[in-house]
């Protein structure tokens, strides 16, 4: 659900919220971040379960025997692979990368299984898909890419092999966030550090106009706010209701200001 983002007065701060969701605040769309499936007996056919287990011997019957095929879709719609690497069953995957299975496939929510096995942190999965062609600007339906989700994780490690297959560092999801955006709604220093070092934009903006600088200035990431403007972000672009970097900070200051005061009495 899309929620609203808006000011009633200046003397509000952009409320802050707590979810496991790819956009935190009020103007992003919450995305479910789930790192593992919900497995079902009855949602799924052989192979499907093979793989769910690491069960590489059965994976192989049940192609040998032809019960399912390579690609075949489970009713959630996931592949074989998307199973494996959401369980980080790498042998698995190796078998179905060397059968020649179908890379790129979507789930219900269109994440691939790279998607996949970086939202479930098994990186050993994600570098063998990876080194097999996966494409890592794969969309699912926020318009996350593999990326997104690695930066959501704060996963340096797994952010900087997909950069190195080419992954878009300025892919923006479905609220305009690209990762260097997401990191810092999601108060992900460390991987704000990084993406800003492999040069991402620190001048580009989110759907409400609110640049990386603003974001950290309402986030009150002041360690984030000094390397952006080390690196010369601009303290007047002003957001979609003409509010600065600037502005913002004002008023964040009157309010922690006046919290010391409160919390002094």
């Amino acid at each position: 659900m899309k929620k609203t983002f808006g000011f009633r007065s200046k003397t509000e701060v952009l409320p802050l919220g707590s979810s496991i969701s790819l956009g935190r605040d009020r103007g992003h769309h919450r995305t479910s971040f789930q790192p593992g499936y919900h497995i079902r007996d009855r949602d799924l056919k052989k192979i499907h379960k093979a793989a769910s287990v690491g069960n590489v011997a059965k994976v192989q019957q049940v192609l040998l025997l032809r019960k399912n095929g390579l690609n075949d879709r489970d009713k959630k719609n996931r592949t074989a692979l998307h199973l494996a690497c959401a369980n980080g069953h790498s042998e698995v995957v190796a078998l179905l990368l060397e059968r020649k299975c179908q890379l790129n496939l979507g789930d219900s929510e269109n994440k691939t299984a790279l998607i996949k096995a970086i939202e479930c942190q098994e990186e050993e999965c994600a570098t063998l898909l990876l080194e097999h062609g996966a494409n890592p600007n794969v969309t699912d339906v926020n318009g996350n890419t593999a990326l997104h989700y690695a930066v959501f994780c704060q996963n340096v490690s797994l952010a900087a092999k997909l950069l190195s297959y080419d992954a878009n560092i300025e892919a923006k999801n479905e609220d305009d966030l690209t990762p260097l955006l997401l990191g810092i709604s999601e108060r992900k220093q460390q991987m704000v550090e990084f993406l800003v070092k492999k040069e991402a934009d620190i001048h580009a903006v989110d759907k409400m106009q609110r640049t990386a600088l603003i974001l950290a200035v309402n986030y009150e990431c002041t360690d984030v706010v000094s390397l952006l403007l080390q690196r010369g972000a601009d303290v007047f672009s002003p957001d979609v209701f003409g509010w600065t970097a600037e502005e913002y900070a004002a008023i964040s200051a009157k309010k922690n200001f006046n919290c010391y005061l409160l919390h002094d009495q």
